[in-house]
């Protein structure tokens, strides 16, 4: 099959023609990607922020129609639409049973490999890896447990639902699960990428009554109204502490979002956050960064600094509420894909992310 093989970090991916790709075994299936999101997490792969065994296929934000199913799978059949999730939960855990369902560690090995060790790729008589975001979904098909795929209507377009699969989970869900945010509160998003905004569309759905959105790249800051963002704030103006608190008249923010992933960020966000407040680290930060926070002033405050993880979500009731939402009109994901391209230009794609154009970039991956 098809792919683009990441086969050193800071190098461009390789698209290549000859995959092999195994059958589905025990409790798998089989699916023809039909669309696979472009996402940040996969740049702190391909830059080596974060380790990959190479080669690898990235891509974990996707769509497609089940081929081939193995073993004891009853929950799908071949012709199944589908969206995947990076995580696919066990039902079976602890962290499970106790709805924990995004932070299941039945397949959270980043070593890129299935439990039993494989990956059921190879190419050129090596074995293929599925770096830390596990589908391997930058090709034609994946193999995946049969629990990382949630069926959806037929009439469901792909190339606009795959985005659910990662960023819209993740912001929608830091919301709506993780901060649990209530109508008529205050917002504050650093980053208006497809995290971002997606947080922003929560927001919305919240109630929140004001989300402000920082961004340095102005063509973001000038659509995110379109999104449910209140007002904009310039970090290239400098620090954002004092405007965040003239925004609410001296008090803080009753949440604060960093949707990029950096300490520093999340440091911010404690900052501006009232007392009681909530910081919430929504994007992945590089391993080697720590937050820091005055630990008096922390206790005595009682603000709250929370970690989210794909949304703090179970994608089987996540995804159908999220298309629901969507079928509703209460939430835009057509106007989140910004850009569409073959898997040929997958590295075109990562270029623009680098360069801040666009919120997702969606690869035709059939």
């Amino acid at each position: 099959m098809r792919a683009a093989l990441m086969e050193a970090p800071n190098k461009d991916l390789v698209v290549v023609d000859d995959v092999e790709l195994e059958a589905p075994r025990e409790g798998e299936v089989q699916v023809r990607l039909a669309h696979c999101g472009v996402c940040h997490s996969d740049l702190h792969f391909l830059d080596g922020s974060l380790p990959a065994a190479v080669p690898s296929i990235l891509g974990h934000e996707a769509g497609g129609v089940v081929e081939e199913v193995g073993p004891g799978v009853t929950s799908l059949a071949p012709g199944d639409k589908v969206i995947l999730t990076l995580r696919p939960p066990c039902g079976r855990c602890y962290f499970c049973i106790r709805q924990n369902h995004s932070i299941c560690p039945a397949y959270a090995n980043m070593a890129g490999t299935l439990p039993d060790g494989g990956t059921r790729l190879a190419h050129d008589g090596r074995t293929v890896f599925r770096a830390g975001v596990f589908l391997a979904a930058f090709a034609e098909r994946t193999v995946i447990p049969a629990t990382g795929a949630v069926k959806v209507p037929e009439d469901t377009p792909l190339d606009v639902a795959s985005v659910i699969g990662c960023a819209v989970q993740t912001g929608v869900g830091a919301v709506l699960n993780t901060a649990a945010v209530e109508p008529g509160a205050t917002v504050l998003i650093i980053g208006l990428g497809g995290i971002g905004i997606s947080i922003a569309q929560g927001a919305r759905i919240a109630g929140a009554a004001r989300v402000v959105g920082v961004d340095p790249v102005p063509a973001r800051r000038e659509q995110a109204a379109r999104f449910g963002v209140t007002d904009t704030l310039d970090p290239g103006e400098g620090d954002i502490t004092g405007p965040a608190f003239d925004l609410t008249d001296g008090i803080g923010f009753d949440y604060a979002f960093d949707a990029v992933g950096h300490a520093e960020l999340a440091q911010t966000c404690v900052n501006v956050v009232r007392p009681h407040g909530t910081a919430v680290m929504v994007g992945v930060p590089k391993l080697d960064q720590q937050v820091t926070v005055h630990a008096a002033m922390f206790a005595m405050s009682e603000k709250r600094l929370l970690g989210c993880f794909l949304g703090s979500s179970n994608p089987h009731r996540e995804f159908p509420r999220l298309l629901s939402l969507w079928r509703a009109g209460r939430l835009d994901l057509d106007g989140m894909v910004t850009a569409r391209r073959p898997l040929e230009d997958i590295n075109a794609a990562f270029a623009d992310m680098k360069d801040g154009k666009g919120l997702r970039t969606v690869i035709d991956c059939a």
